[in-house]
């Protein structure tokens, strides 16, 4: 993961952190700040998380998830929190953690080899199609980019219970975007800037389905068709940035606006 929010310039976290670590916090931190520029927030509840490496964590699997009682855009670096698969803190950090996000977040992170980013959402556009009895339909621009790639897991409640975790995974195999019924979206990916760009074309295509259904009967878009424009959606491939490109740009307006999750 690189990335040139993370050079020790601008990443004064703590000194004696691993610098992967570091790394993983600015950039995590800059995304809380993201979200809340975009209005992806829900008061102090949602999360997103990173899988730390093993260079970090010596093999074990911890990861990064957002202090409880905060807003998002009281994240920063410093602050975020560093647990195991089991909640547990492991960085001496005073703030809580939300069962909801480390239950779900660390089972996706435990089972899915390549999860290594966990994004989660409230969004009006993202609960109102979790709520349709047809879920998401391909019928625009942006669902025509998510052929195949789109899981639904069934509404269990609030998500505190460890024991849902093997029927999500089961749920979700090994399709990155979610749609958890009644709920929200999910989305998981190898990287953050990757998980990102398919949140973000995830939330696009809730918006503008929510806008057409209001509006009348939509066109739909054949099977052909959308494997191809999912083919030729190449924000989403490594091999052409993976998002980065557009992550960083954001991250940009971010630092104009407040870059105090820097610290």
């Amino acid at each position: 993961m690189s990335s040139p929010l993370a050079t020790p310039a601008t990443a004064p976290v703590r000194a004696a952190m691993h610098p992967d670590e570091q790394e993983a916090r600015l950039q995590l931190a800059a995304c809380y700040r993201v979200f809340a520029m975009l209005g992806w927030t829900e008061m102090i509840y949602n999360h997103i998380t990173v899988r730390l490496p093993d260079s970090v964590t010596g093999g074990e699997k911890q990861f990064l998830i957002n202090p409880f009682g905060l807003h998002y855009t009281e994240v920063s670096a410093s602050n975020l929190v560093k647990i195991d698969l089991q909640g547990k803190v492991l960085d001496g950090s005073r703030h809580p953690v939300n069962p909801a996000g480390f239950t779900v977040h660390a089972a996706i992170h435990d089972g899915l080899p390549d999860a290594h980013c966990v994004m989660h959402t409230h969004t009006t556009a993202g609960v109102a199609v979790a709520c349709l009895q047809g879920g998401l339909q391909q019928t625009n621009f942006y669902t025509a980019q998510l052929h195949d790639k789109v899981a639904y897991h069934d509404f269990e409640g609030i998500t505190i219970h460890a024991d849902e975790g093997p029927r999500l995974l089961q749920s979700i195999g090994n399709r990155p975007a979610v749609i958890l019924r009644n709920h929200g979206l999910l989305t998981w990916g190898r990287t953050l800037p990757q998980t990102f760009a398919m949140l973000w074309t995830l939330q696009r295509a809730c918006e503008i389905q929510m806008a057409t259904l209001s509006m009348g009967a939509p066109i739909p878009v054949s099977d052909a068709i959308a494997r191809k424009c999912t083919r030729d959606a190449l924000q989403f491939n490594p091999q052409h940035g993976g998002g980065q490109d557009v992550f960083d740009a954001l991250v940009r307006q971010v630092d104009r606006i407040d870059d105090s999750y820097k610290h």
